[in-house]
Order: C-alpha cells, then structure tokens, then sequence
C-alpha cells in the first residue's frame, strides 16, 4: 500500500489521544493510550511494517469522500461505487457512561446505504513502534493483542481471521441499511475481548459523542465570515488538548518530514512554552474560557518548577516532565524514505529567551480577561522577570530551534521586552510589588537596542539577527505585541519586505509565506522545506492592523487570507507548512496554525465589519454580521 498524502487524513480522539484516519479507511497512526505514548498503528512511519487498521470496499471504481458530522470530531468516511455506498463512521467516545468498556475506545461502524459492498479489514498492530512482538488470542467475539506493556481487545461480531504474523483479517459483506461495529479498547492483561458493541450500544454511544462535541462548539462567541473554518480549527484544538492535565500538544504526529525525503523530522507530542500566548489568545477569544483556564493551570505547575537561576525550559511533557531526550529510530523507513525517525525532541533543553514573552503574555491576558491571577504565580513571574533583566543580552537558539549556533535573534529580544512590558502593566494594574524602575530601565533598554541593532538600512527592514542582512517571519509579530504600530514607517517597510518575491530574498511565493531564507544559514541543516502555514496568518494579521488606515492593504490582506483557506485539506485541516504542489508537510494538524487562522479570522472580520462602515464599497457583511453579534445572545 503507497503513502497517503498527509492531507489526505482526518483526525479523531477523545482529548488524551488521537488517530489519524485516511480517506483509503485506513487508520495509520495512533499512540495508546496517550498522544505521546508509543505508537500500536505507525503506518505513517513505515508502510509495511509499523502498523495500520484498515477497512476497505473489496471493488474497484472506487470513489472515495471524507467528512466530520456536522459540528462534531465525529469522522465519516464515504466510499461510492456502482454496486453500492458505504461508509465508515469513525470516533472515540468523549462522554460515554461510565458502565460501557472502560475509557480509550476507538469504535469504527462501517455501514452500507445503498446496494451492497464487499469489505475487507486488516488490523495489524505494531507495538511500542513497531519494537515490541505481540500474541493473538480468540474469544466469543474478536480477539485480544498481548504484547509486553499494552494488551488490546478488537471486539466485533464479523469473523475473524488471525494470521502468523500477528495480524487479524476479515472479509464481510453488507447490504442496504447494514452496519458492522468494531470497537477497539484497551483490556488487562488476563481479560478477554468482552461482547462487543450491540447496536443499540454503537449507536448510543455515537449519539453521545456528537452531543458532547455539539455542546463543546455551541460556546465558541464567533460568528464572523469564516465561521465554518473557525469552528473547525476550534475543535482540531480542542481534539489536542491532554484533560488530565489542560496541556495542548503542538501535533499529534512525530516525523513527518518537513520536506519529502530529508531529515527535518521532528516529535510535536509536546506542549512549548510559546504556544501559551497564542493559546490564551484564541480560545478567550472566541469564548473558550474553560480550557484556557485549565492551560493557565498546567503554566502555573510549570513556573512552579523553574531552575534555581529562574529559568524555564521551552517544552514539557503532556504530563510536565522536563526530559524529552531525543531517540531515533532505525528500523523504521520514515515517511515515503524520509529518515531520519525521531522521538523525543532534543530541543528541549536549548536556551531559547523567547519563552517569557509569550508566557507573561498569556498570564497578561488571562489577568485581563479571565481570572486574576494569584500572589503566588507573581512571586514566580517576578523570579523570571529579573531572570530576564539579566539575560536578554545574551544570544539564544530563536523561536525556530535552530540546530546551528545561537545569534542574537531580533524576535527573542522582542519578547523580552514583551516579558518586562507586561510585568509591569501586571504589576500596575494589580499594585503587585516590583522592582518597577529596574524592570522599566531594561525594557527601555531592549527597545533601543532592537531599533538600533535589529534594523538593518541597506535592507530596510527589521531582519532575522544582529548583523544579518536576511528576514524573519517571526518580525510581523511586532505589532501584534505593540511592539511597533502597525503603520510605522519601520513595519511597513518590513512587511513589504517580507512580501517581497522568495527569488530576490523576500519570503512571499505565492502569496504563502517562509518563515526565513535559506540564505541565511543559521539553522545547521541541509536546507529544504516548505511555506510555513502560520506564517502566512501572521502576514495577514499585520497587514489587517496595518490596514486600518489603509484601505488597499486590508483588501489585499483578505485576498491572502481567502487564497490561504484554499491550501487547507478537505477536512479544513493544515499541517505546519505547505510543499511547493500545494502538498501538506510536517506534523499534522499542527496547532499553532489552528491558532494563527483564528486570531488572523477573529481580527481581519472585525477590521472589514469597521471598514464597511467607512467603505461601504468593500465587499462584505459587515452590517448584519453586527446585528448578528449583537443578538447572538439571544439567537443561540
């Protein structure tokens, strides 16, 4: 069986793991029972040996389709021919009754809705990736996987066929209005399969789930222009957040290339520090204020964990553990040859300034807008904020991980300034104790020394590191944070410059955007890879604040913002970046992209809504989607 795409898979999971299910029926990539577990299906990694649950019509003249029930992570998977349509509902229950198979299900209910259809079915488990052997042994109905750590249970009333290999097969036919279920759970290690799901079991449990995600989304305050896109990036996130802890991981997925055949592969199983102010942002701001309320949670364990020194680590386990060591994995092929296979992430112990930016950010803005903030996480901010006083000068690896040596990078002294600008408006706000003058002196400091060392004449443009000559992505954060106003000589000449054509060393190729230039040669890596997606909102998200006074850069803003929503999959879903056919590449689906749409949707409806006011030529709904808001308290 060839590699799918990567955007040719839907996602599906019950907020402690996920599986990524493909438009051919066949599940390629799950860790049980957490999203940084090891992996039972890898196929994702290694076509042949790593692992897969597939379930496929036995015809030819197949036409496949893929979509979630409407409002829902609830995944349906078509399959059209002239002898019949089927389909495949794929979910895990979120909210089912504590008397049904225990927790970690994953039921798949393949159903025929005309004619009839012949199916075939292979689950073939891979064990800790692909690294563990395992037995089969019958029961009643279905079988059960013993392998050394994990021991799983396929329960279904289809006949099955176990082979040598370890594998199980099954060969069924189905009729008009038929349904087979197979539910896979975990069992202990002396149980058997269980009785399986009756239908009226399956179909319960299915109902529940949809309410559970109907619920969940009916709290989300968005009702601009792209609402439909928005929920979907809400319930892709929701989808990676970890309940036991309100971690979110950055992807559910491990090595998948950043370019077909190359070694940029890494583990996003994990929660950075970075993501936090983005997190905040979005969720609070489209009225999910539960879960940004269990993530502040998960930040303030972690600032309870800081070196002796006051510093942080850039990234934590789910759970918080601070050791990610990185491994690689050699038995496996990678994605279509793309090696090598890495788990753990051997960033997570690099210096990297950045992060208290945007955790102080975070912590601003739930302060703000959700729940003031207690005495004891200010004690702890106040011990990273003279962290800070005292290392900003120093040089980092940057917000891209660079595997080369560390520079002076232009957006970590930007977000130190963040970090001691938003101390200090805590600080006010809060009459919290401070060292104000010390922490005002060196903001100050940090401005100047960004103005005057970030920005580079001959380049007319804030660039990637003191001295470089080359541009970062990472800059169009500047007004974002208020570093800079949007209209500011300074930014608009950097934005244009960013804008500029990829071949004369801009970063735009087709309106996507990268988030740096290979000749700029600070990452220690071969070079090759794609726009990156989240780029590409941050571009339009500074062109929209730019755009307030300008009316051509606001147009031309949706226009980029339009032609970006094209790149995502048919499920509305985008990996980290997009290949030069269009193609996704890296981890999928990454969150901060997810993040990045709905603070570029969020801001860019708002600032069309103002503009039809004044423009009333623009195109636009900008009138009723105000009406709209005004009344959606009553309407819901």
């Amino acid at each position: 069986m060839a590699y799918q795409p990567i955007q040719n898979y839907g996602l599906i999971g019950d907020l402690h793991t996920a599986a990524l299910v493909g438009m051919n029926g066949s599940i390629d990539w799950l860790c049980f029972p957490a999203f940084d577990s090891p992996s039972v299906f890898g196929a994702l990694l290694d076509d042949k040996k790593a692992g897969r649950f597939q379930i496929s019509p036995r015809a030819d003249n197949i036409t496949h389709k893929q979509f979630y029930w409407p409002d829902s992570n609830v995944l349906v998977t078509r399959f059209l021919s002239p002898d019949g349509v089927g389909e495949i509902t794929d979910f895990m229950p979120v909210d089912e009754p504590a008397s049904w198979h225990g927790k970690h299900q994953l039921i798949r209910r393949v159903t025929v809705v005309r004619g009839s259809l012949a199916f075939q079915m292979i689950c073939q488990p891979a064990f800790n990736y692909a690294r563990d052997q395992h037995r089969v042994t019958s029961c009643d109905q279905g079988v059960v996987f013993h392998s050394a750590n994990l021991t799983l249970a396929l329960s279904t009333k289809v006949p099955l066929k176990v082979h040598a290999t370890g594998e199980v097969s099954a060969e069924f036919t189905l009729h008009e209005n038929e349904t087979a279920t197979f539910l896979l759970h975990q069992v202990a290690s002396d149980a058997g399969c269980g009785e399986g799901l009756t239908d009226t079991e399956a179909q319960t449990l299915f109902e529940s789930t949809v309410r559970y995600w109907r619920r969940w989304i009916s709290k989300c305050t968005y009702v601009g222009r792209w609402r439909e896109t928005v929920y979907r990036s809400a319930l892709v996130l929701k989808l990676l957040t970890y309940e036991p802890t309100g971690a979110i991981v950055a992807a559910p997925t491990c090595s998948l290339p950043e370019n077909i055949g190359g070694g940029r592969n890494w583990d996003y199983r994990y929660t950075w520090i970075r993501d936090a102010a983005f997190t905040l942002y979005a969720f609070m701001r489209i009225g999910f204020t539960e879960e940004a309320a269990r993530f502040i949670d998960w930040l303030e364990a972690r600032t309870h964990e800081l070196a002796p020194d006051g510093s942080l680590h850039i990234m934590y386990g789910i759970d918080g553990r601070h050791n990610l060591s990185e491994e690689i994995l050699d038995h496996l092929e990678g994605y279509r040859g793309s090696r090598p296979v890495r788990i753990g992430n051997g960033a997570y112990n690099q210096h990297q300034i950045d992060i208290y930016g945007e955790l102080l950010d975070s912590i601003y803005l739930y302060n703000k807008y959700g729940t003031p903030i207690s005495h004891a996480l200010w004690k702890e901010v106040r011990r990273m904020l003279e962290w800070v006083c005292e290392n900003w000068q120093g040089k980092d690896y940057g917000i891209w991980e660079v595997r080369g040596e560390p520079q002076h990078f232009v957006y970590s002294k930007l977000m130190c300034w963040v970090a001691l600008d938003r101390g200090l408006r805590l600080a006010e706000k809060r009459s919290f104790p401070a060292d104000r003058d010390r922490w005002l002196k060196q903001r100050d400091a940090i401005y100047e020394d960004v103005l005057t060392h970030g920005w580079r004449e001959k380049r007319q443009a804030f660039t990637q590191y003191y001295g470089s000559e080359s541009l970062d992505a990472a800059n169009l954060l500047m007004p974002l944070v208020f570093f800079m106003s949007p209209t500011d000589p300074s930014m608009v000449r950097t934005i244009d410059a960013i804008k500029s054509p990829f071949d004369q060393g801009g970063l735009m190729s087709n309106n996507l955007i990268y988030r740096y230039h290979p000749k700029s040669e600070v990452d220690g890596l071969e070079w090759d890879e794609g726009t990156f997606n989240m780029c590409t909102f941050w571009l339009v998200e500074a062109m929209t604040r730019a755009g307030r006074t300008d009316k051509r850069r606001l147009e031309e803003a949706r226009l980029i913002f339009e032609g970006m929503l094209g790149y995502g999959s048919h499920l509305g879903l985008y990996g980290e970046e997009t290949g030069p056919c269009g193609e996704a590449l890296g981890n999928f689906p990454q969150a901060l992209t997810h993040l990045a749409l709905i603070s570029a949707a969020f801001n860019l409806n708002r600032a069309l809504d103002s503009n039809d006011q004044e423009w009333p030529g623009l195109q636009g709904t900008g009138k009723s989607e105000a009406s709209r808001t005004q009344t959606k308290g009553t309407s819901k």
